[in-house]
């Protein structure tokens, strides 16, 4: 992974904030679900939500090939991707000094429409298996009408900027005997109790890999 820290500006003030391991970059990229897709068309900045998973250095997305937002990934456009996990909101004695612990991936690359089925195919085992765990060995696999419906689309990673804060309150000196709590609330991503869809067969048990799931 390369890095540039003066993609930036932020580092010259909080460098302790930015980590140039390889590891922390695929880490964060591995729990994460969710990504935002920055491009440009035609002038104008445009931000999409969509899932993602990672293998090796490219991260692929994929969706419906009637798409406006896949087909503009498939003419080879410059993106920039973002992931971020909200670990807890830093409530210092002064509102000044609030932050939010988090860890965060800015990736940067070109899009490449996939196009050879054996790549294809490989992509949709992964996003599964990167969403739940255990799935796809499961659940029906897609037919052929199914993959004709669905557009891969891979970013091989060209740099990215890996930023994160993990520590506790930072407050001034003169606030310090304020009587005010101060502290973290740790916040995480936790999955609730499954929710049976009853309109087909009826009575199977929930599986281990959603009883037991966690990112």
């Amino acid at each position: 992974m390369k890095t540039k820290q003066h993609r930036t500006e932020g580092s010259r003030y909080y460098p302790k904030r930015y980590d140039f391991d390889p590891a922390t970059r695929d880490a964060i990229l591995d729990e994460g679900l969710l990504c935002h897709v920055g491009f440009q068309r035609e002038g104008q900045p445009i931000v999409i939500p969509t899932g993602y998973c990672r293998v090796d250095n490219t991260l692929y997305l994929h969706g419906s090939v009637g798409s406006h937002f896949f087909m503009e990934m498939a003419k080879g456009r410059p993106v920039c991707i973002s992931v971020t996990l909200l670990d807890g909101l830093v409530l210092a004695r002064s509102v000044f000094n609030h932050s939010m612990n988090y860890r965060s991936v800015v990736a940067f690359g070109e899009t490449r429409l996939v196009e050879s089925e054996e790549e294809r195919w490989m992509a949709a085992e992964r996003f599964t298996e990167h969403v739940i765990p255990g799935r796809w060995a499961d659940a029906r696999k897609p037919s052929a009408s199914d993959m004709k419906k669905t557009m891969f689309i891979a970013v091989d990673i060209q740099d990215a900027s890996v930023k994160l804060r993990a520590h506790c309150v930072a407050d001034d000196p003169e606030d310090m005997q304020l009587e005010v709590w101060a502290g973290v609330l740790p916040l995480s991503l936790k999955a609730q109790t499954p929710e049976t869809d009853e309109s087909g067969i009826t009575g199977i048990p929930v599986p281990d890999y959603l009883t037991d799931y966690q990112r």
